[in-house]
């Protein structure tokens, strides 16, 4: 699993929180998708690697910026995550 960090320029509310995730949601393949305005980013958990190039694609023409992009790998926390 990945776990994609964007920062996001543009979002000032919570609908554009809610249209940031619906973009990724719509366009890719994901487990888990958040975003937060005031830490101007957006987290997103996949099986496999989104490229920073088709996030770019995807989420530019709504109107927010992807101003960067860091790509780790994901592993699950809590009791049932060993």
């Amino acid at each position: 699993m990945r776990k994609i960090t964007l920062g996001i320029d543009g979002m000032a509310c919570g609908m554009c929180e809610s249209h940031v995730n619906e973009t990724v949601r719509q366009n890719f393949n994901v487990k888990k998708v958040t975003s937060d305005r005031k830490k101007k980013q957006t987290i997103i958990i996949a099986d496999e690697t989104i490229s920073e190039e088709a996030l770019k694609n995807a989420i530019d023409p709504t109107g927010y910026t992807v101003t960067s992009w860091q790509d780790e790998e994901y592993k699950k926390k809590g009791l049932f995550g060993f």
